[in-house]
């Protein structure tokens, strides 16, 4: 089994609609890299923090499962997603698009 991530890039983005009203996320607002602190989430998943953005992010599906934005709750109708995955022993990063 592959060792957690030790950090990760979190992008924020809108989730807009499309003409027929299926969700798109639109372009990141704003993105950090987040560092592993060792600790677990209230999600019960590792915790990330960074530039602002605490999160706990899933290391099997790269899901971020809980975040906060400036010690306060992502705004409704916005998305957090993992753009890239940094990984112990690795300088650079894996590409999720």
């Amino acid at each position: 089994m592959r060792p957690a991530p030790t950090r990760y890039t979190v992008a924020l983005k809108p989730q807009l609609a499309d003409e027929e009203g299926h969700p798109v996320h639109g372009a990141p607002i704003r993105t950090a890299v987040v560092e592993a602190t060792g600790d677990t989430g209230a999600s019960g998943y590792p915790r990330y923090v960074g530039h602002g953005l605490q999160a706990d992010i899933d290391p099997a599906t790269h899901h971020v499962e809980a975040i906060t934005v400036d010690g306060r709750e992502l705004p409704y109708g916005w998305v957090a997603q993992v753009v890239d995955v940094g990984h112990p022993g690795h300088p650079g990063r894996d590409r999720f698009d």
